[in-house]
């Protein structure tokens, strides 16, 4: 039976007292209105304590790069696989960081930690069925929350996020990278300038070949076999588009979604599953690899409208043999932008030059690449070389926590708050439930209820490193990083 928001709620309602209980309800204002958290910005903190929940080879990358950032301290790991701690703890204490606290050993050991008054944040890497409840969890007893793709699964959970981040008044964001890549955050610099006029169509996408990873062991033994292959089991169970923000996010962002515009109702269809089938047949004969079924299709298409009549096409594709792409294209009344994410020749740029006159090719290499130096975003200026050098998707991971560590300690609104965060997951129940009916029309929920019509769109920002006492020359290449 599918479980209702209101239901939801009253099952994470314990959430709170426990916290208060346990004594974390240090600063929250549970009792007060909260409100919307659109602009919403923190005290300033000095220093930025964090907690890392999961420590895999993304949660291991994490752990160094935080540890890099002025002004930011890992003050505790956590992970239900001892070693894994230890691991972290010892490379932190090698390179002269303070040593941490560490919990681990049970499948709810974050709890203890979300609770230690010793952390500002909870950093959660963990695998998805627990990325809202620790979230949930983290922002009760008092901790801003950010949390890896996606953050929230279904419906009820992005509500529940969002309610508890305005009642709580503490941060909550998901760590989306891919809008702090070089070629999207060029494509958002060109957008504001309006080089392409006023944007009518987007297209993104996730189409990146996972089968080898989906069959491999990703996670400790819970005793039910759920989390040493919790992805594939995931994607056993639904259809639809169950990792939507890595297109959406830097398309949103340009399209002013939450500020300015928003999703209004969208259409999903997908292809049959063969892919999948294939793979773990011809890799595993003989084996259950080969005999389980996957119920998520090959390829799947959702078409987004927003209230203000842009259309999106998001694309979902994770088993087929092709070279990965986010896609990230926009198209307006002056041209196009299309990007190929950290890849070489990143961009392909079409201009009409004068009404009427089309845009029948694209800009040739030299005059694309003068475009993308003259019109690099400046937060790549300032920290873009630095951020290739550590490691991390092509740089934007180190690029993305150097940013928000940089609002925190500065008391500035984050760059993506709760309604993106949420506005970005629900889409992953919408799409599956459209495709089980048959690509029936959704309706997507305003998260903001209203906010988006006098929001402000997300500004080109940027950091001071002299401010952080950031001395990039002492910044190193990162073995721990993931580049694929």
């Amino acid at each position: 039976m599918e479980q209702s928001r209101r239901d939801f709620l009253k099952g994470t309602a314990w959430m709170g007292a426990a916290a208060i209980a346990a004594g974390c309800a240090n600063g929250l204002k549970i009792g007060g209105a909260g409100g919307s958290m659109q602009g919403f910005a923190a005290a300033p903190l000095k220093k930025v304590r964090v907690g890392v929940v999961g420590i895999g080879s993304r949660g291991e990358g994490a752990v160094h790069r935080l540890a890099m950032i002025p002004g930011v301290e890992v003050r505790a790991l956590c992970d239900i696989r001892e070693p894994r701690v230890a691991i972290a703890a010892k490379w932190l204490q090698e390179n002269g960081k303070p040593t941490p606290r560490l919990y681990s050993g049970s499948a709810d050991a974050w709890r203890q930690m979300c609770e230690w008054d010793g952390i500002d944040c909870v950093y959660n890497v963990t695998p998805w069925s627990l990325h809202a409840p620790i979230g949930l969890y983290a922002m009760e007893c008092g901790k801003h929350a950010f949390i890896e793709v996606p953050s929230a699964m279904t419906i009820d959970e992005c509500w529940a996020l969002v309610e508890t981040a305005e009642r709580t008044r503490r941060h909550c964001m998901q760590l989306e990278n891919a809008c702090y890549g070089e070629a999207e955050m060029l494509a958002l610099n060109l957008c504001r300038q309006g080089v392409f006029g006023e944007l009518v169509h987007s297209e993104c996408a996730y189409i990146h070949d996972l089968r080898v990873g989906n069959y491999q062991d990703q996670g400790p033994d819970d005793g039910k076999g759920y989390w040493k292959y919790w992805r594939l089991r995931w994607n056993q169970q639904h259809k639809g588009n169950q990792y939507t923000t890595h297109g959406l996010g830097p398309i949103s962002q340009c399209l002013n979604i939450n500020r300015g515009d928003r999703f209004d109702y969208l259409v999903s269809l997908e292809s049959r599953q063969a892919n999948f089938t294939a793979y773990a047949k011809a890799a595993f004969p003989e084996t259950w690899k080969a005999r389980e079924n996957v119920e998520m299709g090959d390829m799947n298409s959702t078409l987004i409208r927003t209230v203000n009549g842009c259309s999106i096409l998001l694309q979902h594709d994770i088993s087929t043999p092709r070279p990965y792409t986010r896609i990230n294209l926009l198209t307006g009344t002056k041209g196009v932008i299309w990007g190929m994410p950290w890849r070489p020749s990143p961009i392909r740029i079409a201009l009409e030059e004068k009404p009427g006159a089309g845009a029948h090719k694209f800009l040739d290499e030299d005059k694309t690449e003068e475009i993308r130096k003259a019109q690099r975003h400046p937060l790549w200026r300032t920290a873009g070389e630095v951020a290739k050098k550590v490691g991390g998707h092509g740089g934007m991971d180190f690029l993305m926590d150097l940013r928000w560590a940089y609002c925190l300690q500065n008391g500035l609104p984050l760059d993506m708050d709760v309604y993106d965060l949420a506005s970005w997951c629900c889409i992953s129940e919408l799409t599956e439930r459209s495709v089980r009916n048959r690509s029936a029309t959704m309706d997507v929920p305003d998260f903001t209820k209203g906010g988006w019509r006098t929001a402000k769109p997300l500004g080109i920002v940027d950091i001071d490193l002299a401010k952080m006492d950031f001395d990039a020359s002492r910044v190193k290449r990162d073995s721990a990083q993931i580049n694929i």
